[in-house]
């Protein structure tokens, strides 16, 4: 679930700011293939890349993990409600 918040928000951010992939790999020296896994949520980055990306999409780290911990913690009520104490993601 992590992943995919991650890479919902990376996606969001570098939108909002109208930059492609392209140009977020070129800014943050990340593989461009390895940035869209992240931003599909199919990879988990380490600290560093994530920062990297952070810096290239002109925002902090803490910014970006207060987003993420957000929708995270609507995604654990959400399934508190719909599906019981006992769903685990």
């Amino acid at each position: 679930m992590f992943r995919q918040e991650l890479g919902a928000v990376i996606r969001e951010q570098r939108l909002d700011l109208g930059l492609t992939l392209r140009e977020i790999s070129l800014r943050s020296s990340v593989a461009l293939s390895y940035l869209s896994d992240i931003e599909n949520g199919k990879k988990e980055p380490s600290s560093e890349i994530i920062t990297a990306i952070v810096t290239a999409l002109e925002m902090t780290l803490s910014d970006l993990l207060y987003v993420v911990a957000d929708r995270l913690a609507i995604d654990e009520q959400f399934a508190l409600i719909f599906y019981g104490s006992s769903h685990r993601s």
